[in-house]
């Protein structure tokens, strides 16, 4: 009979135990795992990439800052101009293109000085005639290196370009320099848009006589 007790008393406590350590088990919180390092960089990079600066990049018809200029040596002058633009020569006419932009340097025997007057009567009604859609001339004086020169400013369509017959609407500055009944025009036009008044600048102060 105390056998049957014992027994029975042992089954009871393994029942017991059995039990217990079940609901312990199953009553645990469940841990959570932390991130994987993999995942955290990639999530870091893929923001900091969204949050990159945008490439820039000039536009149309802007010279670079870091254009470099090198010295034109004409009949009696010299006028720096970009270098690596391709050159033309015709009829007494220089130029220098680089896609929208164009440097184009003219010589002419003239006995008199040009002013205000003689530009606005002679030179702005033949470039009508010349230049498609001319439009807004305005004729002054300016200080240059060299010294006092006439400006004219304006406005025209540009050839219509071979490949993409695109036309751009121009704009062009022109420097009437003058010494000893010797004329030189210096003309720069690119697009009306484009901010190139640093590289004109430099471009119609470097003009001297030698």
């Amino acid at each position: 009979m105390a056998a049957h007790v014992r027994t029975s008393a042992c089954v009871g406590l393994a029942l017991v135990a059995a039990v217990t350590a079940g609901c312990s088990g199953s009553g645990s919180p469940t841990s959570k795992s932390p991130p994987a390092p993999g995942a955290s960089s990639s999530s870091q990079a893929a923001g900091a990439q969204n949050n990159a600066a945008p490439t820039e990049s000039n536009p149309p018809g802007d010279i670079p800052d870091n254009q470099v200029y090198v010295p034109f040596h004409g009949t009696g002058f010299t006028v720096k101009v970009p270098e690596g633009w391709a050159r033309t020569q015709r009829d007494g006419t220089t130029a220098f293109t680089d896609k929208l932009n164009t440097v184009r340097i003219q010589t002419a025997s003239e006995p008199a000085a040009p002013t205000v007057a003689s530009v606005t009567n002679t030179v702005v009604p033949r470039l009508r005639t010349q230049v498609p859609k001319f439009a807004v001339p305005k004729v002054s004086e300016a200080t240059r290196h060299t010294g006092r020169v006439v400006l004219l400013t304006y406005q025209g369509d540009s050839p219509k370009d071979p490949v993409t017959g695109k036309v751009v609407r121009d704009a062009f500055e022109r420097y009437a320099f003058h010494r000893s009944g010797h004329e030189v025009d210096v003309t720069l036009s690119g697009p009306v848009n484009a901010d190139n008044v640093d590289p004109w600048r430099i471009i119609s102060d470097s003009f001297t006589w030698r």
